[in-house]
């Protein structure tokens, strides 16, 4: 017998396009002193990061990311206790194969929804910080404030870093040089161009499958491997990445300096980011720097595949921030019938 819950109430959102679903109530209880922990109870012993356990919270996840109820693209997070006090609150992040660690587009939603929902109190006019927990550590989501409403959030990750450039790997489409970052999750990047691709929507199926081929070429690989927690290890998403012409637009701000970029990001097992993704964009920015294509005061702006834009900067010690929107799609009860064959759902 399921032990899903028959009613879920949810708080959607969408940063740049990419939705994130929120739960915060009526879930089981999840085992753990710190996020990560809790990350790894829900997983389940002998589970992976895409391939979990079936339990109590996790039909909770398949409910809202299966269809009829969600779709393949659809991405949330269940809210849970903080590691600490430092943090307002913590959160598991999911998608329609299992848990990621970190999740730079659902972190500028939480930070909408925080304030929106009241639970951070915010000025009118001004910023606020809220301080969330995710299993890669602690993460700040700055909401900016002007007339009473919120008009953009800038995501604060845990330090980035590059672990290995140019590292050769052979695909379909011929062989490429692939570079890798970890920004709370490991991602490579590949110019599409060097797959004779580009980053247009016609392209997609083949972005896809050479994101796939790539992420498992790359699954032994020890830049993969996070040295300071094991649990980060594993190649999240393949970036592929193409240079943007500087705008014709004469009303363009000329004071903004720095590289132009159009990415899709592809992750967990063949999933598109709709937005230009949040962690994403951190590990270019510190690949950017290392190639010496970002100079202090540069900004990345980061186009996705919707047309969508984050912008990014990057901070002495290998911080990063990242700006973009997020906004209320709706507020959900979602129901399972205890008659329903068809249970928690299905993916196509």
């Amino acid at each position: 017998m399921s032990t899903t819950p028959h009613s879920v109430r949810t708080s959607d959102y969408h940063a740049a396009g990419e939705p994130f679903r929120i739960v915060d109530q009526d879930l089981p209880p999840i085992p753990g002193d710190t996020v990560a922990e809790r990350r790894a109870t829900v997983i389940g012993a002998g589970g992976t990061a895409t391939d979990p356990r079936r339990g109590p919270l996790d039909d909770v996840r398949r409910l809202l990311v299966q269809e009829p109820r969600g779709h393949a693209g659809m991405y949330g997070g269940f809210i849970v206790p903080p590691d600490d006090d430092g943090a307002h609150f913590g959160v598991l992040f999911w998608h329609k194969d299992g848990y990621s660690t970190a999740c730079g587009h659902g972190t500028m939603a939480l930070g909408a929804w925080a304030v929106d929902s009241g639970r951070v109190a915010a000025p009118d006019d001004g910023d606020v910080a809220v301080r969330i927990d995710v299993p890669s550590g602690r993460v700040t989501a700055t909401v900016h404030r002007a007339g009473g409403r919120t008009t953009g959030v800038t995501f604060r990750n845990i330090p980035t870093f590059v672990t290995a450039r140019k590292v050769p790997v052979k695909t379909s489409f011929g062989a490429v040089e692939v570079d890798l970052a970890h920004s709370g999750a490991c991602y490579a990047s590949v110019a599409a161009r060097d797959l004779g691709l580009d980053t247009g929507k016609a392209a997609l199926p083949a972005l896809v499958r050479a994101g796939q081929e790539i992420r498992a070429a790359l699954a032994e690989h020890p830049a993969t491997r996070h040295a300071g927690d094991p649990r980060l290890s594993g190649v999240y998403g393949v970036i592929l990445y193409e240079d943007l012409p500087e705008p014709a637009d004469t009303d363009t701000d000329s004071t903004v300096t720095g590289p132009r970029q159009r990415n899709v990001t592809v992750f967990a097992d063949g999933q598109i980011d709709r937005s230009p993704c949040g962690s994403g964009t951190s590990a270019r920015l510190a690949l950017l720097a290392a190639e010496g294509l970002l100079a202090p005061g540069d900004t990345l702006t980061h186009e996705s595949v919707a047309g969508t834009v984050f912008t990014g900067r990057l901070l002495p010690g290998g911080v990063t921030e990242v700006t973009g929107s997020a906004y209320l799609t709706g507020t959900h009860t979602f129901h399972l019938d205890a008659h329903d064959d068809l249970g928690t759902g299905f993916l196509l």
